[in-house]
């Protein structure tokens, strides 16, 4: 499950406008409103984009009034994190290994 959620995570982020939102948000939490107005995409494909990065635990909102306020999601960093881990921890043994034949 755990590499589920880090493989959505990262196709998520393969889309350069999604790249660019999250990376925004990670400067703190923004309005869908706020999010559009520096883009070069209409309001209506940032809200697509934000569904798509919601839907990998990448971003959550809270209602703020009339208002959905966006902000990072832990869930889908920590997610990637675990996966990246585990591909290093496996590189390491692979290194260790060679080397260990080696002498």
């Amino acid at each position: 499950m755990a590499n589920t959620q880090a493989f959505l995570a990262i196709a998520a982020l393969g889309d350069p406008t999604r790249r660019q939102i999250f990376e925004r948000l990670a400067h703190g939490p923004s309005p869908v409103g706020e999010l559009a107005s520096t883009m070069a995409v209409s309001r209506p494909a940032v809200s697509q984009h934000l569904r798509i990065l919601k839907e990998a635990s990448l971003v959550t909102e809270t209602a703020q009034g009339t208002r959905r306020i966006y902000r990072i999601d832990q869930r889908g960093i920590s997610a990637i994190h675990a996966w990246l881990d585990e591909r290093w921890a496996e590189t390491l043994n692979a290194a260790g290994s060679t080397l260990d034949q080696d002498f």
